[in-house]
This record gives C-alpha cells, sequence and structure tokens, in this order.
C-alpha cells in the first residue's frame, strides 16, 4: 500500500511533535526540579537575613533550551516530510523523533539535578558559580549532541 503524501507529511509532523512534546517534559522537571532547591536556598538566606541571590534563576532556567533543540528538530522533520520525504522515510520520523525527545529530555532532567544541587550548594556557601555552571553546562551537551546527530541522519532536502 503506497502512503498518500499528505500521510506522510502527517506522520512526519507527529515525529517533530513528539520530540518537541517529549524534550519540554524533561525541561518541566528538570526547571521544576532546580527551582525547588533555588526556593530552599532563597528561604535558608530570607531566614538568615542575607541576601537572596538572583543568579539561582540561571540553574532554574536551564533545563529550557532543551525545547528550543527539539524546535529545531521538529521543523526540520516537518520540512522534509513536507517537502521531499518518501513512503519509506515516515518510520524515521516518528522513532527518530521519540528517541531525539527522549535523550533531550534526559539531559533536561538531569540539568536540573545539577541546578539543584548547585543551588543548594551557592545558597549556602556563596561559592563555585562557576564550577556549577561549568557542569550545567556539560549535562547540556548531551541535549546538542543529540540535535546535531538527530539531524545528521536526516535523509538529504
Amino acid at each position: 500500500m503506497e502512503l498518500e503524501p499528505q500521510t506522510i507529511e502527517a506522520l512526519g509532523r507527529i515525529g517533530g511533535i513528539i520530540a518537541l512534546s517529549t524534550a519540554a517534559i524533561g525541561s518541566a522537571i528538570g526547571s521544576g526540579t532546580a527551582g525547588l532547591a533555588a526556593i530552599g536556598a532563597w528561604k535558608r538566606s530570607f531566614l538568615q537575613d542575607r541576601p537572596a541571590s538572583f543568579l539561582l534563576v540561571i540553574f532554574v532556567g536551564a533545563p529550557l533550551s532543551q525545547i528550543i533543540y527539539s524546535m529545531i528538530l521538529m521543523n526540520s522533520i516537518a520540512d522534509l516530510a513536507e517537502n521531499s520525504a518518501t513512503a519509506g522515510q515516515w518510520p524515521l520520523f516518528l522513532v527518530g523523533g521519540l528517541l531525539a525527545g527522549i535523550g533531550m529530555a534526559a539531559s533536561a532532567i538531569f540539568q536540573g539535578k545539577a541546578g539543584a544541587a548547585g543551588a543548594d550548594s551557592l545558597g549556602e556557601t556563596g561559592k563555585g558559580f562557576g564550577l556549577y555552571l561549568m557542569t550545567i553546562g556539560m549535562v547540556e551537551t548531551v541535549a546538542l549532541f543529540v540535535l546535531v546527530f538527530s539531524l545528521g541522519v536526516l535523509p538529504e532536502a
């Protein structure tokens, strides 16, 4: 059975939406995890009459970048599905979107956990911001690799 071009396009778009949605779930979990720790650190600062560090917001926001990476992937998959897909490529779009989304979600979740630890430590000591940020950046690299390598296996337009 030959698939209609509209069906191929729809399946491709679904694969892109799966990538975006899965990564967004991970970003929400990661930001929420870091946010809980930041709120706890601010509470300790307030209780001890110390200034609350605004830098903790960086830890909370870091996991959100995976949504941007997954949006880039989603748009690339949708463009391929619309303009140059063949009937045999739709499984690549669906499964590739799912697996890439899971990879990006895992990166966001663990970035949030690292951000939570950094928020707790920075809130307690007031030291080490650069080290904590570098750790978060290393975890971020996983999502970048997932994006680049996923784009690399997509067929040429």
